[in-house]
């Protein structure tokens, strides 16, 4: 009897060695690692200068490393901020209470928009979505202006909501999201429907878990935005000024506080930082799958 021979199991696509030589290999990765170095040169450098004294910061050619490490630019800062009227705490409330709340309105704001315009048809949905598109190209300078007025009108001017309401209609954020919800198959849905779920289910249970990637870049682009926001032309009081407005009053004291702009700058881009760090991976892959549709 003869035996039958055994298939070899074919190998998958991500075990296949591209058709590169070795030289084009290593040229790839040099020329990774250059811009590598050239996009990580500011940063380095920064944080470098955070650490620096006044003689290394003002030292001409200035140098990227620190040499003699201090903290006295944090220790300053602290003092400084100590001496304020209003406390340090409570600028650090006031830029958390908005930074949170604006990026959980967002996600939530743009998640169903995005579920709706992507999963279901009505007359003006494709105009809805253009008008979204055509926002991308106005900065909020342009609707700098129009923002005041409406605000005016509604009463929220010196208060949190006219910082936090407005960036719930970020339009990169619905975008991103729309392009991800268009990667999920109909059928998924549908299959959800057919076995008894709710819309309301179906949202957050098996889109949001799916979109997961797109919705993490979504709270990185806001908390960086809303963390570094100065909010100075809606908001007067001092009791409810961010952090970034106050640490910009305190750069502007001139040359003598030059090591405190440096710890200022470094504290600041701190938070942006390390969430995108964490996250990074997400926002790859909501790059690349953001034009990708079944």
């Amino acid at each position: 009897m003869t035996t039958a021979k055994k298939k070899k199991p074919k190998k998958r696509f991500s075990n296949r060695r591209l058709n590169r030589s070795f030289g084009g290999d290593a040229f790839i990765i040099a020329i990774l690692v250059i811009f590598g170095l050239f996009f990580a040169y500011p940063l380095v450098y920064a944080i470098n200068n955070a650490f620096k004294p006044l003689n290394e910061i003002f030292l001409f050619p200035p140098k990227l490393f620190v040499r003699q490490p201090t903290l006295n630019n944090f220790q300053d800062l602290f003092i400084i901020m100590s001496k304020s009227w209003v406390t340090f705490s409570r600028y650090i409330f006031n830029t958390v209470l908005i930074t949170a709340v604006g990026t959980a309105g967002l996600i939530v704001v743009a998640s169903m928009g995005a579920y709706v315009i992507s999963k279901y048809r009505f007359p003006g949905s494709k105009v809805f979505f253009n008008l979204v598109i055509i926002t991308l190209m106005f900065s909020g300078y342009v609707t700098a202006i129009p923002n005041y007025l409406v605000m005016t009108k509604l009463g929220w001017v010196d208060t949190y909501l006219s910082v936090i309401v407005p960036a719930f209609a970020m339009p990169m954020g619905f975008f991103l999201l729309k392009q991800f919800i268009d990667t999920i198959p109909d059928s998924l849905l549908e299959a959800a429907k057919v076995d008894g779920a709710k819309e309301g289910h179906i949202f957050l249970w098996v889109v949001l878990p799916m979109i997961k990637p797109a919705w993490l870049t979504v709270m990185i682009f806001s908390v960086q935005s809303l963390w570094n926001a100065r909010a100075s032309n809606f908001i007067y009081s001092e009791q409810l000024k961010t952090l970034p407005y106050a640490l910009s009053q305190i750069i502007s004291g001139g040359i003598a506080r030059a090591g405190v702009g440096a710890a200022v700058t470094l504290f600041v881009m701190i938070v942006p930082l390390v969430m995108f760090i964490f996250a990074q991976s997400n926002v790859l892959q909501t790059m690349a799958n953001s034009g990708i549709k079944e």
